[in-house]
């Protein structure tokens, strides 16, 4: 039966009775489950109140009793409660359709088995704005394979609703159905059975769209989870303890990682054009799962002048995506947006789009998605990150404040369109993601007593075995100090190696660099008390070469940072660093981003081995021994490789 309050802005169906929580909650109502010791349905309230949402009607069915008991008339909770108790259960559309006299005109409805921490401020706004018949929150999550999926055109309106379960071989964009929405009391009557149980998500909103009514869609990062299994349950719990709702909240600026698709996501093939040809770079779909599980957003910006050139439309494109959310879903894991530029300013190809040829703001390198995600999804700029496989992705991350990785996989940095150093080069996207979450804030830790200790310096070596990670930690070592100095600059000594004809194995470590002429190089520069301009060459792993020089202006009061294996095996440079660092690594760890590093490369197994034996023999004893002239010791533990 039904009593006539009113009017309620919040509908919470609380009628379930859990069943599949009962090992946990015995004879307990769903909505009575405890997270952090207060029942789920109290979260609701909780939030429901601090934003302004004070009248609530609960849908109760099972133990409702139980519920009343725990929360009264709500005044006790900041909330006027009313009660809708429904004799014979009917669905969630059939409970909500008995109790629309107690509704307001326009109302929320919440699930009471959903944790959730959303604007509900903003989601009302947007449903009163569009003027639509209802308003759905969607996110994607972590199984779209067992959701109910909505399908949404570029102005957010609903256009079909795929309950679960989906057809063999159907791949839809993850865009979850979160069960919040904003409904418009007058139109329901319409649409929902009196004969019969019937559901939201499953029967009303199609009948919705059936009769033409507009549906809108509300798509957020924010949190919002199902808690109806103990599985489900543990997992919110561990959710707020370690702070993921409050991350994804949009309170402060949210952190992302900005990626590439194409060669960082997926194998890169030439103008890729049908969803068969997108295969996921193995580790990409964990990597993605690990920003999701951080509450660190995971952004897709990818330029894709197919569409301009005629090879793929619109909607063939979002088949494509389409296909790359159901393969990252397999590995539970989600893009949290993707953007898209389906421009391209060149024109003379057969079949283009005439109105997509031209000189956009948003294909890479300018920031134009970027600079959109950050809009729209409240991200912090200073505490993001860009990875890509191209010059272009880094000059797009660039110039739009983002630390950048360029990875190792696609183009791997060598299209070489644009004059760009990446902040940091990791051999994958596994290996970036573990290098943003992991041991970038590890080392910036590990190197405060050395920024302390650099902060008045003029040179800082850093040297340890090869791959330990001393061209990273010169990077993070820089960011740290460029507050406080006037300039800071990183020389690489690899820019002095000798030419590959001269490095032959077994000769010593300090027989593949010309120290003498980097000393020739620097010390001038030390010396002077006057700006000079210096070139520094750069060294191209893939095929072992040493560059020409780029023009390197240093004023008398900045500091430089030289990183390189033999850093502190010269006395002459070790008496004019007041600062020397060495770092080192576990050897199982050394070798594998050794043996990861020969493989790009296209060694052969015979010439890697060689090569590892040779290093171990005649380079790595005499390394380790100049960490006798470091005055601070770190230890690389981030798992790269």
């Amino acid at each position: 039966m039904t009593q006539s309050f009113g009017p309620c802005t919040v509908a919470i169906l609380a009628g379930g009775m859990g069943t599949r929580l009962k090992v946990r909650t015995g004879s307990l109502p769903k909505p009575m489950a405890p997270i952090h010791g207060r029942p789920v349905l109290q979260h609701q309230i909780e939030l429901c109140r601090r934003h302004g949402f004070t009248r609530i009607a609960l849908l109760v069915h099972y133990e409702h009793e139980t519920i009343r008991a725990h929360f009264g008339d709500g005044s006790a909770f900041g909330v006027e409660l009313h009660y809708c108790v429904e004799g014979e259960a009917r669905g969630t559309a059939g409970a909500l359709v008995d109790a629309l006299d107690t509704m307001d005109r326009r109302f929320l409805v919440l699930y009471g088995d959903t944790y959730a921490d959303v604007d509900l401020t903003a989601l009302w706004r947007h449903h009163i704005g569009a003027e639509a018949a209802a308003t759905l929150l969607l996110h994607p999550n972590d199984h779209p394979h067992d959701s109910d999926l909505v399908e949404v055109d570029d102005e957010g309106r609903v256009l079909a609703v795929h309950a679960y379960p989906h057809p063999e071989g159907a791949a839809y964009r993850n865009l979850v159905n979160a069960a919040l929405y904003v409904m418009e009391r007058s139109l329901l009557p319409d649409v929902i059975p009196l004969d019969r149980k019937s559901d939201l998500a499953k029967h009303t909103f199609p009948a919705m769209l059936d009769k033409g009514l507009r549906l809108l869609a509300h798509i957020t990062p924010e949190y919002i989870k199902d808690m109806g299994t103990p599985e489900r349950l543990d997992k919110v719990e561990r959710d707020i303890t370690v702070g993921l709702p409050e991350r994804l909240s949009g309170r402060q600026p949210r952190t992302a990682v900005f990626l590439d698709r194409d060669g960082t996501l997926n194998v890169e093939v030439h103008h890729l054009s049908r969803p068969n040809q997108l295969q996921l770079i193995p580790g990409a779909g964990d990597a993605v799962r690990m920003l999701n599980r951080a509450g660190v957003l995971a952004v897709g910006v990818t330029n894709q002048p197919v569409v301009a050139r005629g090879d793929v439309t619109l909607a063939e494109l979002a088949r494509i995506h389409a296909t790359l959310d159901h393969q990252l879903g397999a590995s539970k894991a989600y893009l949290d947006r993707m953007y898209v530029c389906p421009h391209h300013p060149d024109r003379g190809f057969p079949g283009e789009v005439p109105a997509l040829k031209i000189d956009c703001d948003c294909r890479k390198p300018r920031t134009g998605m970027i600079d959109r995600a950050i809009r729209e999804l409240g991200i912090g700029r200073g505490q993001s990150w860009m990875v890509g496989d191209t010059t272009g992705d880094l000059l797009a991350g660039q110039r739009a404040g983002l630390r950048t990785v360029l990875v190792r996989t696609g183009h791997a940095g060598l299209d070489g369109k644009y004059p760009i150093d990446a902040d940091y080069v990791m051999p994958d996207l596994s290996a970036a993601v573990h290098w943003i979450l992991e041991g970038h804030p590890a080392l910036s830790h590990q190197l405060l007593p050395v920024s302390a200790a650099a902060a008045t310096a003029r040179l800082v070596l850093i040297a340890g075995p090869a791959r330990a990670g001393k061209s990273s930690a010169a990077r993070v070592l820089a960011e740290q100090l460029r507050d406080a100095r006037t300039a800071v600059h990183v020389l690489s000594l690899d820019g002095w190696l000798r030419p590959a004809a001269q490095r032959a194995e077994g000769g010593g470590v300090l027989q593949r660099y010309d120290l003498d002429a980097f000393k020739a190089t620097l010390m001038p520069v030390l010396a002077s008390s006057a700006r000079h301009v210096i070139q520094v060459p750069s060294y191209a792993r893939k095929s072992r070469e040493v560059l020409p020089g780029r023009p390197v202006s240093i004023g008398p009061q900045d500091l430089l940072i030289v990183e390189g294996v033999p850093a502190l095996m010269d006395d002459a440079l070790n008496a004019l660093a007041d600062v020397r660092v060495f770092l080192d690594l576990p050897d199982d760890e050394r070798r594998a981003r050794l043996t990861a590093d020969y493989v790009w490369r296209g060694e052969n197994d015979t010439d890697l081995q060689h090569r590892l034996d040779s290093r171990e023999r005649d380079e790595l004893p005499a390394v380790r021994a100049s960490a006798n002239e470091a005055t601070h010791h770190l230890s690389s533990t981030t798992r790269l490789s």
